[in-house]
């Protein structure tokens, strides 16, 4: 068979196969939107509910907010129903008032106090709470099942501390711990980050907002108390401040998504350490990291925004079923490519 024709065999095959996922169950949706460098992940449920990680930047004329609002429109959204600010550094936190005047947000979810004494996370934090004491609040700790019906949303990181039991099928040995330095403590709020672990099925994707890799490292060595994912939003935006290799192998992630900006985060080691994980399949970037060269950049096709103007606002979704089958799209170019098991 010619390899042309094989080709289009496979591509047939997938196609019958993401739409017998189709056919048998609704579909998880995740979006990560792009913020320039922030965060904001738009999770809808099978049953319609809505999970918003992250509300990206401050100011902007409101831009971060309103490319949220764009996106949950083509997703039929109408409210927030679970917002989860991970930690209060601006890039996270900063949109959440200017969002909230736009959307009602019914829950708000955090770790607590800001511990941050420096730059600016006391000043978001206050702004913050004003809004989300006008909702249910709830402070999350590890182990705690958030409110999100026909999926698991599980803290597994908040306000600096883990769990510590194994989340099944999780709880054996790393091979790969002893492969990082040392690292620091952190006293900032990125250590504090909300992370959280969402199941489908079979299908796993893991969020750990900014979480540090002193904070990785207990999560993961000697034991992985996670397991496996199938797709990974890569931690801190791609730098090396986080994404340890213990931590990254071990999760083995099929999918890896980084949300950097186009001078933010994308740091070549980290990236690689991700583009190297055993049995990942594709790293997708929301930017082409311009400080990084082309041989620490995916392919164009993989990159939502590929040039360095910061009007673009291209996302990239995601599609999840219970079988564990998923597909990914870049909104730029259209490009679709199916993960099956």
């Amino acid at each position: 068979m010619r390899l042309a024709s094989q080709v289009a065999v496979v591509g047939l095959c997938l196609g019958l196969l993401t739409a017998y996922s189709a056919g048998k169950a609704k579909p998880l949706q995740i979006y990560m939107v792009d913020v320039e460098g922030g965060q904001a992940t738009l999770v809808v449920s099978p049953s319609g509910q809505s999970l918003l990680i992250d509300a990206g930047w401050l100011g902007f004329n409101g831009r971060d907010a309103g490319r949220i609002l764009a996106v949950a429109k083509l997703a039929g959204i109408r409210k927030i129903d679970v917002l989860i600010v991970t930690h209060y550094h601006r890039d996270h936190v900063g949109g959440v008032i200017q969002l909230s005047e736009q959307i009602p947000v019914r829950t708000f979810v955090d770790h607590g106090p800001n511990v941050q004494a420096w730059d600016t996370p006391a000043q978001d934090y206050a702004a913050y709470l004003k809004v989300a004491e006008r909702a249910h609040h709830i402070v999350a700790r590890p182990g705690d099942i958030l409110p999100l019906k026909g999926v698991t949303v599980q803290v597994i990181s908040s306000g600096g501390k883990l769990v510590t039991r194994p989340l099944a099928p999780g709880g054996q040995a790393n091979e790969y711990c002893g492969s990082d330095a040392e690292p620091p403590e952190d006293l900032g709020e990125n250590a504090q980050s909300l992370g959280t672990l969402l199941t489908y099925g079979k299908f796993r994707f893991i969020d750990l907002g900014d979480l540090t890799r002193k904070k990785e490292l207990a999560l993961f060595c000697p034991n992985n108390l996670v397991g496996t994912v199938d797709l990974f939003l890569v931690s801190h935006h791609g730098f090396a401040e986080s994404n340890s290799k213990a931590m990254v192998w071990a999760l083995h992630p099929r999918v890896a998504v980084m949300n950097n900006g186009a001078h933010k985060g994308g740091n070549p080691v980290a990236w690689q350490i991700v583009r190297d994980s055993p049995g990942l399949q594709d790293l997708w970037q929301l930017h082409y990291a311009q400080d990084a060269g082309n041989e620490h950049n995916v392919s164009e096709e993989f990159i939502a925004n590929r040039e360095e103007a910061s009007d673009q606002g291209n996302y990239i979704k995601v599609l999840a079923f219970p079988d564990g089958n998923f597909t990914v799209e870049n909104s730029r170019n259209h490009l679709t490519k199916d993960y099956v098991h």
